[in-house]
C-alpha cells in the first residue's frame, strides 16, 4: 500500500508508492482510439464510473460528455488508514486518499483548447462536483486538480484527461503560499493576489488576455518560460465555490490561454494545477485560488535541484507579449 513519509530534514511530505510499473513500466501510450480505454465504447476496460455528465441531449447513458473514474494505479487509496505511525524518529501516515481521472471529452484527439467553451465549462462544472463531493470526508484536507499533458510533463495516457488526488495532509507548496499571502495581508490589510490583478490591470505588462472575471498573466517571477496564471478578478478563495456564472468565463479565458500557448509555442507538454484554499477553511481574505500553466520548454536540472532557485531564460513581460498578440 502507498504511504506518506516525512523527511525529517525538510519537514517535506513524500507519497511513497507501490507501483513499481510506474518505473519499469507504463502501461501503454494507446494512439490510436481503437485500443483507448477512455474512447467511448471501451468502458469496460476502466474501473466503473464515479461521475458521468451526459451529452447535451444524449439518449443513452453510454453517451457521455465527460466521465470520472478511480485511477487504475492511484497514488493514494481511500479504502487506506490516515493514520500516523513512527520507525524509530521517521514519521509516516497510511496512504489514505483518493485518485481519479477526470475524462474530459469522448474525442480522442481532442484537447481543451480544440473544444468549444460549452464543453470546457462542462470540465469545469465535474471538477467542482468532485471537489463538494469529496470535501464531505472529514478525513481529507486538500484536493489538487491537475492536467499532465504531453509526455514531457508526464502524460501515459494519450486521451484527453487531467486528474484529481484528495489528500489527508496540505501540500507544502500550497501552505508556502498560504504563509506569503498572510503576510502580505497583515502588513497590508489587503489581499495580495488582489493586488496583482489590480497593478496589472492598471499596467498590462504581464497580462496574456482577459475578460469580465479573469485574468490571465505571466507572473512577475515566473519560475518557467511562458509560466501563465489565471486568477478570478474578484476575491475567491475556493474554487469549489465557483458559481454557475463564471463558470462560462472560466472555460473562455482557459481554453483561450492554452490555445495560445499551443499555437504559439508549437504544442509542448504543459501541466496546470489549481490551487485553492484547504477543505477546512471556508473564507480567507488572504487567499485566492488560481490556476498556474506550466509549459514544459527548458528543464529542471541540478543547479534548480540543488538550490531551490529557478532560471527562466525568458522575461516574463516579453513572453506575455508574445502570447498577448497571437489571436
Amino acid at each position: 500500500m502507498p504511504q506518506f513519509r516525512k523527511d525529517p530534514v525538510t519537514s517535506r511530505w513524500v507519497i511513497i508508492g507501490d507501483s513499481p510499473d510506474v518505473v519499469f513500466g507504463h502501461e501503454p501510450n494507446h494512439k490510436s482510439s481503437k485500443t483507448c480505454p477512455f474512447c467511448p465504447g471501451h468502458e469496460n476496460m476502466t474501473p466503473p464510473s464515479i461521475l458521468v455528465h451526459p451529452k447535451k441531449g444524449a439518449s443513452s447513458p453510454a453517451d457521455w460528455q465527460t466521465r470520472v473514474i478511480p485511477n487504475k494505479f492511484p497514488a493514494l487509496k481511500i479504502e487506506d488508514t490516515p493514520e500516523k505511525t513512527s520507525d524509530g524518529f521517521y514519521d509516516r501516515v497510511g496512504g489514505f486518499g483518493a485518485h481519479e481521472v477526470i475524462i474530459e471529452n469522448p474525442d480522442h484527439y481532442k484537447e481543451i483548447p480544440d473544444l468549444s467553451e460549452e464543453e470546457v465549462e462542462v470540465v469545469l462544472k465535474v471538477y467542482r462536483e468532485r471537489c463538494l463531493d469529496l470535501r464531505k470526508d472529514p478525513r481529507l484536507k486538500y484536493i489538487l486538480i491537475f492536467k499532465n499533458y504531453g509526455p514531457d510533463a508526464g502524460a501515459s495516457m494519450e486521451h484527453p484527461h487531467s486528474q484529481l488526488i484528495a489528500l489527508p495532509i496540505v501540500p507544502s507548496r500550497v501552505q508556502g503560499e498560504m504563509k506569503g499571502a498572510e503576510k502580505h495581508t497583515e502588513y497590508t490589510e489587503r489581499c495580495l493576489f488582489c493586488d496583482m490583478v489590480h497593478q496589472e490591470a492598471a499596467e498590462k505588462k504581464l497580462t496574456v488576455c482577459s475578460n469580465d472575471k479573469f485574468m490571465a498573466f505571466t507572473p512577475f517571477a515566473a519560475r518557467f518560460p511562458f509560466e501563465t496564471w489565471v486568477l478570478p478578478k474578484n476575491h475567491e478563495a475556493s474554487f469549489d465555490t465557483i458559481s454557475d456564472a463564471l463558470l462560462r468565463p472560466l472555460a473562455e479565458i482557459l481554453k483561450a490561454v492554452l490555445g495560445k500557448i499551443k499555437n504559439s509555442l508549437k504544442d509542448p507538454s504543459y501541466n496546470f494545477m489549481i490551487h485553492t484554499v484547504p477543505l477546512d477553511i471556508k473564507t480567507s481574505t488572504s487567499f485566492h485560488w488560481h490556476i498556474e500553466i506550466i509549459p514544459h520548454l527548458t528543464r529542471v536540472a541540478g543547479f534548480e535541484l540543488g538550490t531551490g532557485f529557478y532560471y527562466n531564460p525568458i522575461p516574463p513581460e516579453l513572453a506575455a507579449k508574445n502570447l498577448r498578440e497571437l489571436t
